[in-house]
């Protein structure tokens, strides 16, 4: 249940939103996470990449598409991190050959007089002494919870929890995301409708029986249990399939243990576990 962790599903689950909000002169289309590979390569970066997400990109660029690599990090607390990007570029140009366009996200409560550094200067030429590499800068807190609540994107009305929330009421705000939530549950994902709900246990900033009270008057309990019957059903069917294929009943039961162990999984992210 850390911040980074929960940051990374966001992004993982609702990532065409995020390019959307903060950058919407960016036209983008298909994309693919490319963690997995970049990890398996370097593996000694592993640990200072837990909360970072990597993917390749098609962006509009000069009226063209092009694929780019886009590292977006997480920082929970004021720091600079302009050298450990340029860093981490290099290694993303090395495993992709392709440019690199990287994002840093800080959600950490302070209010900054002053920002933190947006470029690294990396090399030198006598007649132009220095050459940046530069990557964007999101302050979360620097948004308004109110102004991102009242968004049809359900991706900023869960960022609302964290960002700026003076004046508002928190009980408004999660009642606002359920809202969304149940009126979208048809569309949404079983993972993203899990990412909701540990969200926002986690940055609900309301007595359980004030979130219980909510869940109950937008229907989402119902969605909740919704969600469990999913996984475990989606479990069980693949392991059929997969044991008819085979033609081994054994592949029916693995089927409902997955079933089983997607659920254990699942709550344990929840928190209840």
């Amino acid at each position: 249940k850390s911040h980074d962790s929960l940051f990374k599903w966001l992004l993982t689950s609702f990532t065409t939103e995020f390019f959307a909000h903060y950058f919407p002169d960016v036209r983008i289309g298909q994309y693919r996470f490319i963690d997995k590979e970049f990890i398996s390569k370097y593996e000694a970066l592993k640990e200072s990449l837990k909360g970072d997400l990597l993917l390749l990109l098609e962006a509009e660029i000069d009226d063209d598409w092009r694929e780019i690599a886009v590292q977006i990090e997480h920082q929970s607390e004021r720091e600079d991190v302009s050298e450990r990007m340029f860093e981490h570029l290099c290694y993303v140009w090395l495993l992709k050959k392709k440019p690199v366009w990287g994002i840093v996200i800080y959600t950490d409560e302070a209010i900054w007089n002053k920002r933190v550094p947006e470029q690294f200067w990396y090399a030198f030429l006598p007649k132009q002494p220095k050459q940046f590499f530069r990557f964007s800068v999101i302050k979360l807190k620097e948004e308004n919870s109110r102004e991102l609540s009242n968004k049809h994107s359900l991706l900023c009305r869960l960022l609302a929890l964290k960002a700026n929330d003076a004046g508002t009421e928190p009980a408004e705000l999660i009642s606002k995301i359920y809202q969304a939530a149940a009126a979208l549950k048809e569309q949404l994902t079983a993972d993203q409708l899990l990412l909701i709900t540990q969200w926002v246990e986690f940055y609900k900033k309301v007595p359980e029986q004030t979130l219980a009270k909510i869940k109950q008057e937008v229907g989402m309990e119902m969605v909740e249990t919704t969600i469990s019957e999913h996984i475990f059903n989606q479990g069980k069917a693949e392991g059929k399939a997969e044991g008819k294929a085979e033609g081994k009943a054994e592949g029916m039961i693995e089927g409902e243990l997955k079933g089983q162990l997607t659920i254990l999984e699942s709550l344990y992210r929840l928190g209840v576990l």
